[in-house]
């Protein structure tokens, strides 16, 4: 862990990667990611060179992390009861409009995704969706089965959503506003 008068601590972490890149982690703390030939002091001048985009994102990740709300763990486990129903019912409903199958459905806490497909056909839900205006909770479940068609973001697979969805842009613009701290 190094530390820069300008800037909080950091971790400096080296890989194959040939650039270098700051992350501000979800708890606030932040790594420099590096090639492996890059040398401690030039990790350090490229934070410190970006120390103003680092305090920034730093505080707003710190700001969210105070407006996460918390649940007790009978409200989790009512909401994962209504998730695994509801999830179970819309998958269920949109896989047969979309002409898909899936394999199984498991209901999550994933601290960064809504939901994801396995190459298997596997999908899981964050519970949280449940939390979700329905028109957010439905893209994310066409979403995923789109992924049953195609298992990649190319411009095929946003034609499948935009089938189902023709509004999917402005739903995932919504969606982006809620992160997974609701």
């Amino acid at each position: 862990m190094k530390t820069n008068e300008e800037t909080v601590p950091f971790e400096i972490l080296r890989s194959g990667r040939k650039t270098m890149a700051i992350q501000v982690r979800r708890d606030g703390s932040v790594a420099v990611r590096c090639p492996m030939w890059v040398s401690d002091s030039e990790a350090e001048r490229f934070v410190r060179d970006h120390a103003g985009w680092v305090r920034q994102h730093r505080q707003e990740v710190l700001k969210r992390k105070e407006e996460e709300v918390t649940y007790t763990e009978e409200q989790v486990k009512e909401y994962r009861r209504h998730a695994r129903w509801l999830l179970a019912r819309k998958t269920w409903q949109w896989a047969q409009k979309m002409g898909v199958t899936y394999r199984t459905i498991t209901i999550r806490q994933q601290a960064t995704r809504w939901g994801s497909c396995s190459g298997k056909g596997n999908l899981n839900f964050n519970w949280k969706l449940v939390l979700l205006p329905e028109e957010l909770l439905d893209y994310v479940v066409v979403h995923e089965l789109a992924h049953r068609r195609e298992m990649n973001h190319s411009p095929r697979f946003w034609r499948v959503v935009e089938e189902q969805l023709p509004d999917y842009l402005e739903r995932r613009k919504q969606l982006r506003t809620y992160e997974t701290r609701v």
